[in-house]
């Protein structure tokens, strides 16, 4: 079990995850994101390469359009 902080929430996975799953954990599949990882910006295309590890310190955000 791995343990994750994401925007200043703790949460748990049954096993090492990758971005893109988290991604779809978090309903968050086609939309507008920037995912930080310990203080280094995720680059999109490296998101099914990168693993996520016990103890990450994640930040999430959303676009949101406007005018």
């Amino acid at each position: 079990m791995i343990q994750l902080t994401i925007n200043g929430q703790p949460q748990q996975f049954e096993s090492p995850i990758n971005v893109t799953q988290l991604i779809d954990h978090l309903e968050l599949h086609g939309k507008r994101i920037a995912i930080e990882r310990n203080g280094e910006i995720i680059p999109r295309s490296q998101f099914s390469e990168q693993t996520l590890s016990h103890g990450d310190q994640l930040e999430v955000v959303v676009a949101v359009g406007g005018g």
